[in-house]
């Protein structure tokens, strides 16, 4: 008998199209095995030979949470290069060491979750080092690069497959998993979704995934946005991933629904395709859709659409064509060439803020280097765990020599004394010194134990001399003499056991209470405050002893040994040159769940900074930090700011300092001179609150784009030139220096003339290039005239307005050196067509004292007075024709409405009085008007009354 092969199902097949292989796969996978895949844990399906999947892998600025892998500059670093290319090919790396990792811990995923998108739109935010920067256009070339590399060139199967993070509008911390981002039309078309689509549009993204908070009103996990913008903008099947715990929000915090079931039925119609939820424990997701179901709140098809999404990825990813795959056997893991690239990306991050002539340092200076950063590697929240590691200290050591470079942390030295005249003691140990938080790589770092391995601390007579740092807000860390710090584990003593402060909740703070002639030393991480025990040194428990009555919250005398500016002014006085190494620790004041409070340098370190220049005038401040300080720079010699900039750090700031590399990073985001140029961390209308460098109009103290070199360019020949659909500029620049280096060209434009708020100046195109000294390159851009247009509220459409514009080249916002005028065509502006359309509630020109809310739970928008106050709109150029009698409002709640035309006295007032009905319950009112020709219409709102549309029908 002759055997016969087995028969290959159509999903099998790589001769079909992923589309019909997805649609045989489909129809042989059963419901229930289709609502295991809508979990982040998707299982495996035996009978089928499909593996487990899981959606979701940090990778951010290189692999992160899976252990050792190579580590690259923050993001909002990699923003900092201005490098297009540069980042294309850290994303590479990152996707190859994805997966080359995969390849011996199947736990790694290749659904990288990355890179974030989100606009640096108000430097308090605290997940600042996580975007790229304040620009649209930047933030989207930025992440279009990265998500390339991510993708890697092949046609059909992708290397991994990345996900933008976090749709939409988000840029608090406080609050986030409820407050809303009131963004009105504009704002929501210029500014936020730009960085999103461009990225889409240029086709690498695999998906995107929700933030927590809502925008205008409505949770972003049920947001039609996804449906009206996000899908429209390609044709590839894009996987939306929930953040962890945002399902349960939608009920548990957020009350937008009154049970899951409806929550999740919302959520996958609005196009959410996997649930990040109660970890990998899928059976509460699974209850909730079978309840859905169950319900009749969703139909099967709609499953089906979501676990085509994934599908879709999957493929991509090339599970079911290993032998096809041509990225199966990479194993690219910590190379040279990627230890190389970490280099280069920290070098080219460094930002040279100003100088005096004192950099570059010559190669016989005696340095004095001192700070509280200066012999630190900080990783944030998103990190691998460092392989190889270099400090600002260690780099001055090797490139300068030791014997050149002395050394003061400039920490507090301090001993804590009890009440019994004891100090808190530090008992040696024979276990290992050397483990280090999250090198053994986990799913959810958020759940990795503190060390109970060591034994708790204890009194004696003499004690142990701690390193006291205070990182502001009265947040302070206390570290032992062999580099541990105090940190408090789940048995809650108190152990010299942490390498670094970290963890979710961080472990590592505690604040000093004043409390009689002493302190209490409360720990933040559980809120409680620390006692002596017989068994050691601890918290105290909920109710403020523990469980031995004699163990009451101890009062603590604070013993100064020395202080930091002492030690700082010990080594800086006969130094040629004073290094001061400034900045933040990434897991304390300022990071994910934690925004900042202030632009300030924290005071300890503003001590430390004023004592060297006391000491020695020619003192050089070296900001590394995860965002925008306002520190006076004024009499410093010299000042630069890198963010922490990954495992090559010290090593690159070394080479900067020394002249081997001419500085070129530029700066991402505006640096504000003091907090009073902010507006309020929860106001996202950049353009009626004038944010960022597009409206601006104060002085900054260092201009979006900013950075110096250690030569000179000259810019000349600038022309410009308009063709069908496109603007051709071109320009020249010549390093008139003697030093090769880079220099960041960037093309700005503006409205000379807008018949409405535009920016300032904004860019449109920018490029990174090399010149040798006396060498000339000629720059040409192509910049699409759809890059000119505004979004018009009156037409809810984009226009170009016709009109000149200037072009404005140079070398940031503010330092231009060439200038031209070019007249574009476009459509002339006309007045709102009232008549026909009316007016919707949130198609304001202006606006104060209003937000936007939902129209209804599943689309639209609606207006209302914050906080249920009192709030007025403008609608400009309403065109009432030959005349209305008649204007209507559409509205639901409690309060009043008041309609004045050009400003002038009230025409028409609709009063709502108070009922049962709830917030999407609308009623049109009408009153009679006398109106004709073009007017101002001004809306007065009173009270928490939501308008959604004014009508006049005749």
């Amino acid at each position: 008998m002759t055997a016969h092969p087995p028969h290959t199902p159509p999903f099998r097949d790589p001769h079909l199209s992923f589309a019909k292989r997805i649609d045989d796969l489909l129809t042989r996978l059963t419901l229930d095995e289709k609502i295991g895949f809508l979990h982040q844990c998707a299982p495996a399906v035996e009978r089928l030979g499909i593996q487990a999947f899981r959606t979701g892998q940090e990778a951010l600025h290189g692999v992160a949470w899976m252990g050792p892998a190579t580590v690259f500059p923050q993001a909002v670093g990699l923003g900092a290069t201005w490098n297009t290319d540069l980042v294309r090919r850290i994303g590479e790396a990152v996707s190859k060491e994805a997966r080359a990792m995969r390849a011996r811990d199947d736990r790694v995923g290749l659904n990288i979750w990355a890179p974030t998108v989100n606009l640096l739109r108000h430097p308090l935010w605290g997940r600042n080092e996580e975007g790229y920067s304040e620009d649209p256009k930047l933030t989207s070339a930025i992440a279009t690069a990265y998500t390339h590399g991510l993708r890697g060139d092949h046609p059909t199967y992708w290397r991994t497959a990345p996900v933008l993070k976090h749709w939409l509008a988000h840029n608090n911390e406080t609050d986030r998993a409820t407050s809303s981002s009131s963004v009105r039309p504009r704002v929501l078309h210029e500014y936020d979704l730009r960085a999103f689509r461009e990225a889409v549009e240029a086709g690498a993204v695999a998906g995107v995934m929700p933030a927590y908070n809502l925008v205008n009103g409505r949770p972003n996990h049920v947001s039609p946005y996804l449906r009206e913008h996000l899908r429209a903008w390609t044709q590839e099947e894009l996987l939306v991933c929930s953040d962890a715990g945002a399902p349960s929000n939608l009920v548990d915090h957020e009350h937008y629904f009154d049970t899951h079931e409806e929550a999740t039925a919302a959520s996958l119609r609005a196009g959410v395709d996997s649930f990040t939820d109660h970890g990998t424990d899928s059976s509460q997701m699974i209850a909730r859709i079978q309840g859905a179901l169950e319900q009749g709140l969703l139909t099967e098809a709609e499953i089906d659409t979501a676990v085509r999404r994934q599908l879709s990825v999957r493929f991509r990813l090339g599970e079911f064509d290993p032998q096809h795959d041509p990225h199966a056997e990479v194993r690219d893991f910590d190379t040279p060439a990627h230890r190389a690239l970490a280099q280069e990306a920290a070098e080219q991050a460094i930002v040279l803020l100003r100088n005096d002539g004192v950099l570059p340092l010559a190669p016989d200076t005696r340095l004095a280097v001192v700070g509280l950063l200066a012999d630190e590697c900080k990783l944030d929240w998103y990190s691998g765990t460092l392989i190889h590691r270099s400090t600002p200290l260690e780099g001055l050591y090797e490139r300068f020599g030791a014997e050149r470079v002395e050394f003061a942390e400039g920490v507090d030295r301090v001993r804590l004394k009890t009440s019994a005249g004891t100090f808190l003691h530090v008992p040696a140990s024979e276990h290992d010194e050397d483990a280090v938080r999250g090198a053994e790589g986990a799913l959810d770092p958020a759940l990795l134990a503190g060390r109970t391995d060591l034994p708790p601390l204890t009194t004696d007579a003499t004690g142990t001399e701690f390193a006291l740092i205070d990182w502001d807000e009265d947040v302070l860390t206390l570290r032992a003499p062999d580099g541990r710090y105090l940190s408090v584990a789940e048995d809650g003593y108190l152990r010299a056991s942490a390498d670094q402060p970290g963890g979710w909740v961080v472990q590592e703070t505690f604040r000093l209470e004043p409390h009689g002639s002493g302190h209490l030393l409360r720990h933040i991480g559980t809120g409680r405050h620390v006692t002596v025990a017989a068994d050691g040194v601890k918290v105290a428990d909920e109710n403020g002893g523990t469980a031995e009555p004699e163990a009451k919250p101890e009062t603590f005398t604070l013993i100064i040994a020395e202080r930091g500016e002492d030690a700082v002014t010990r080594v800086t006085s006969e130094a040629d040159v004073v290094l001061v190494v400034a900045g933040n620790d990434p897991h304390i004041n300022g990071r994910e769940t934690e925004d900042r409070a202030s632009l300030r340098l924290p005071a300890h370190q503003e001590r430390l900074l004023r004592a060297a220049r006391a000491a020695n005038p020619r003192t050089v401040l070296a900001l590394v930090s995860a965002y925008p300080y306002a520190v006076d720079t004024s009499d410093l010699a010299a000042a630069l700011w890198t963010a922490h900039g990954g495992q090559a750090a010290g090593t690159a700031l070394a080479h900067v300092l020394a002249g081997d590399v001419s500085p070129a990073g530029r700066l991402p985001q505006t640096w504000y001179e003091s907090d009073a140029d902010l507006p309020g961390l929860l106001d996202y209308d950049v353009i009626g609150s004038r944010q960022t460098y597009l409206y601006f109009e104060g002085t900054p103290l260092f201009p979006f784009g900013h950075g110096l070199s250690y030569t000179s360019f000259s810019y000349g020949d600038l022309t410009a030139r308009v063709t069908e659909g496109a603007l051709h500029v071109s320009f020249t620049i010549t390093n008139t220096g003697d030093v090769t280096a880079d220099e960041v060209a960037q093309l700005y434009t503006r409205a000379i003339d807008p018949a409405l708020p535009r920016p300032r100046r904004e860019l449109v195109a920018h490029r990174r290039v090399t010149l040798a000294p006396g060498a000339e390159e000629e720059l040409s851009f192509e910049v699409p005239l759809h890059a000119f247009e505004f979004w018009d509220v009156a037409r809810g459409a984009w226009r170009l307005e016709p009109g000149p514009y200037e072009l404005l080249a140079g070398a940031s916002s503010e330092d231009i050196r060439l200038r031209t005028t070019v007249p574009l065509d476009g459509e002339p502006g006309t007045p709102r067509p009232v008549l026909r359309r009316g007016l919707e509630g949130a198609d304001f020109d202006e606006q104060s004292g209003v937000e936007i809310v939902d129209r209804t739970r599943t689309a639209g928008d609606a207006v209302t007075a914050s906080e249920g106050g009192a709030g007025e709109l403008v609608y400009q150029d309403c065109d009432f024709g030959d005349g209305v009698t008649e204007v209507t409002v559409t509205v639901s709640g409690q309060g009043s409405v008041e309609l004045s035309l050009d400003g002038g006295a009230v025409l028409a007032t609709w009063e709502l009085k108070e009922s049962d009905s709830g917030p999407y319950d609308y009623t049109t009112l009408g009153a009679g008007i006398v109106a004709e020709g073009v007017h101002d219409v001004h809306l007065g709102l009173r009270g928490p009354l939501r308008l959604a549309h004014v009508g006049f029908p005749g």
